[in-house]
């Protein structure tokens, strides 16, 4: 059975690109579009792995990945930030919020999946 890998962002073409990244990966690819969403989903699917984007309407990735470290049947989900802000002090706090690591777009597909194969093993 393949990982099951949740990605949330807002922007369809970045679903589309990293779903096709992690499928291509051997990976299994559910998605949600907004933060809020992405939570629900986790709740409900309960992935290996999610990749979060930062930038988004309603709860932005800082405050889903907050949400999602503090829940007790969430907190063992590893969330990959992955953002066009690549500013080290938004590292610094993604990690803060419970984030395992962080992902300058636009995202080097080898890295990605090393990242993810290393955090689902």
């Amino acid at each position: 059975m393949s990982a099951k890998i949740l990605i949330i962002d807002d922007s369809p073409t970045q679903r589309h690109y990293l779903g096709g990244l992690l499928q291509a990966g051997g990976y299994s690819v559910i998605t949600a579009d907004n933060g809020r969403d992405g939570v629900a989903v986790a709740r409900a699917e309960r992935p290996h792995l999610i990749v979060m984007d930062v930038v988004m309407p309603g709860a932005n990735g800082f405050q889903a990945t907050r949400e999602l470290s503090r829940d007790p049947d969430t907190a063992g989900i590893p969330v990959v930030m992955c953002s066009t802000k690549s500013d080290g002090v938004d590292r610094v706090w993604a990690l803060r919020q419970g984030a395992r690591d962080y992902l300058p777009k636009p995202v080097d597909p080898d890295h990605l999946l090393a990242c993810v194969a290393g955090l689902v093993a």
